[in-house]
């Protein structure tokens, strides 16, 4: 299966996890640095990915590939720099944005946490919701980076 690589979104890549200070606190980066360090973040876990522009992005922050047969195909990331529980119209949104797509997973990505409504929506679709202590757990398992989350010091 060959993807279509082409996408008038697509920006360069910019290598933010390089950039990072030890123990970073994510909430201290910009949304386009956040989007960034998602977009880096899915690439060391083995996935072809392309950053979308800031705006007008069609609710996609980041497209990945998944070149695995079966299991594979195109994924949509939104990514929310969030302090507060995202609310469950961005997973509904998210939802729509993969149909949207044509892509075989959507994956939602924050800060912060999730509250009851958005596990239940995403339950049985294609969704997987990131929570923030996962994100940690993930960029210190496939970035080496000992992020934190540090509401209290956020600009």
């Amino acid at each position: 299966m060959e993807f279509d690589m082409v996408d008038k979104r697509f920006v360069d890549e910019v290598d933010v996890l390089a950039d990072l200070d030890q123990r970073p606190n994510l909430l201290k980066l910009t949304p386009t640095e956040f989007e960034s360090l998602i977009q880096n973040l899915f690439a060391k876990m083995g996935l072809d990915t392309k950053q979308t522009r800031a705006s007008r992005d069609g609710g996609v922050d980041c497209v990945a590939f998944d070149p695995r047969p079966i299991f594979g195909g195109k994924v949509v990331i939104q990514a929310k720099r969030y302090r507060n529980t995202v609310d469950v119209s961005a997973v509904r949104d998210l939802f729509g944005t993969l149909q949207n797509e044509g892509a075989s997973k959507g994956i939602l990505v924050t800060t912060s946490g999730y509250g009851p409504a958005s596990y239940d929506f995403a339950s049985g679709k294609p969704l997987e919701l990131i929570d923030g202590s996962n994100l940690l757990y993930l960029l210190a398992e496939h970035a080496e980076v000992k992020a934190r989350i540090d509401p209290g010091e956020a600009v």
